[in-house]
């Protein structure tokens, strides 16, 4: 498909004939490239950051406002990652893929991100090859390849079953907060099936599996509500441009209203409960918008996703400048950008470290296993320059493989 000249407005009307739907919306690519450079950002701030290894960013206690803001807003990534994968699927069915045909790509493509996962992916976070030290992350990837099998059996149902069982699960899951699998002895791996499975599904932690430790940080359940309703989201891109402009705008903003309303509350949707903070009035800000990612509750959902659907109607009313490209660019090759981004930011970090004399031993093997040496990582200033280093590394690639990708057809080219 050749894309829209950057003087057009983005938009899908009249609808095409059945069949003949355009390969890529500019809209959503656009937002999927957005929150694929912000993940960039999270990644450098990982491997490159002084406090990174020491604690969370978004820890009130020691964080500052700019460091908090910097992890903050890379929560937006993976809800929307998920969600438009959820999407994407859905405009295959209007591409006029048979059911059969979608059924067939959401299952193996879903085994095959699974397997990146543990392969590729874990080599990027870890750079060893050591699977006796550091066996793996269940992280976003993972879920994602999970949730397309599961999407898989929805495929031939109507779409309301899968907005209800999306809305359903995303809604209810923190009625399980409370339910906690625990181990044998304390800091030791999950090893009992029924705990093992409750975990993959809800509760992040260490896991032993044939005798492997791994790391479960994205359980299941609630990415799997995020990519139904992101399938069920997807259809509206059948509609007119206006109508479906609107439903989204009015979506966005009941997600955002709901979100206020319950942390206000402070009564459900969250097991961090907001407060009134010792250091003023900021952080109690801070606090209110500090919700739970791991497993993404309820209330991290709707503050980060009814935003998002807002912007994706707005950047359909929007004219395209040379920032616009590029985002639009990343957006159409997401997994090869998610796999490269890792070496990229993971060998920036070693990289810089090496050149100022800086140690380098806690870079390697499993995140935060080893603590850093004192003089380790640096302040914001060299974390952001190296960053855009990483952009700028990064866009040639992306920007080669998508016009790999425009030119061909062939079948592999759409599990990269």
């Amino acid at each position: 498909m050749t894309s829209l000249p950057h003087n057009q407005r983005i938009t899908h009307e009249p609808l095409p004939p059945p069949g003949s739907y355009p390969r890529r919306i500019d809209s959503v690519d656009l937002l999927r490239g957005l929150v694929m450079v912000l993940m960039l950002l999270d990644h450098t701030r990982e491997y490159v950051h002084r406090d990174a290894p020491l604690f969370d960013a978004a820890n009130l206690q020691r964080t500052t406002v700019s460091l908090f803001f910097t992890r903050w807003v890379t929560h937006f990534c993976a809800p929307v990652f998920v969600l438009l994968a959820g999407a994407g699927a859905a405009l295959q069915r209007l591409r006029d893929r048979s059911d059969a045909e979608l059924v067939r790509f959401l299952v193996t493509r879903g085994l095959w991100l699974i397997l990146l996962e543990l392969t590729v992916v874990r080599l990027g976070i870890g750079f060893t090859f050591d699977y006796h030290a550091f066996p793996g992350m269940l992280q976003v990837i993972w879920a994602i390849g999970v949730a397309m099998v599961v999407l898989a059996a929805f495929v031939r149902a109507r779409t309301a079953l899968a907005l209800g069982a999306g809305a359903a699960i995303v809604a209810l899951h923190d009625l399980a907060d409370g339910v906690r699998a625990t181990a044998t002895a304390p800091g030791a791996p999950v090893s009992d099936p029924l705990g093992v499975a409750w975990m993959v599904l809800h509760q992040p932690g260490f896991i032993r599996v044939w005798g492997a430790s791994m790391f479960v940080v994205y359980p299941l359940l609630p990415w799997i509500g995020v990519m139904l309703l992101g399938y069920a989201m997807g259809q509206v891109y059948g509609w007119p441009a206006e109508r479906r402009q609107r439903l989204l705008e009015r979506v966005g903003a009941a997600m955002l209203a709901g979100f206020v309303v319950l942390r206000a509350a402070n009564l459900y949707g969250d097991p961090r409960p907001w407060a009134v903070h010792e250091r003023g009035a900021v952080f109690t800000t801070l606090s209110f918008i500090d919700v739970t990612k791991y497993p993404p509750s309820l209330l991290f959902v709707l503050l980060m996703l009814g935003p998002a659907l807002i912007f994706l109607a707005w950047l359909e009313r929007t004219r395209r400048g040379p920032v616009g490209r590029v985002l639009v660019t990343y957006g159409r090759v997401p997994l090869f950008f998610y796999l490269i981004q890792w070496f990229v930011a993971h060998g920036l970090g070693i990289g810089l470290s090496v050149a100022a004399g800086k140690p380098v031993s806690h870079l390697f093997g499993l995140p935060g296993a080893v603590p850093p040496a004192p003089g380790a990582g640096f302040g914001l200033g060299v974390t952001y320059a190296a960053w855009v280093a990483g952009l700028l590394l990064t866009y040639p690639l992306c920007r080669w493989f998508a016009e790999v990708k425009r030119r061909h057809d062939r079948w592999w080219l759409s599990y990269l």
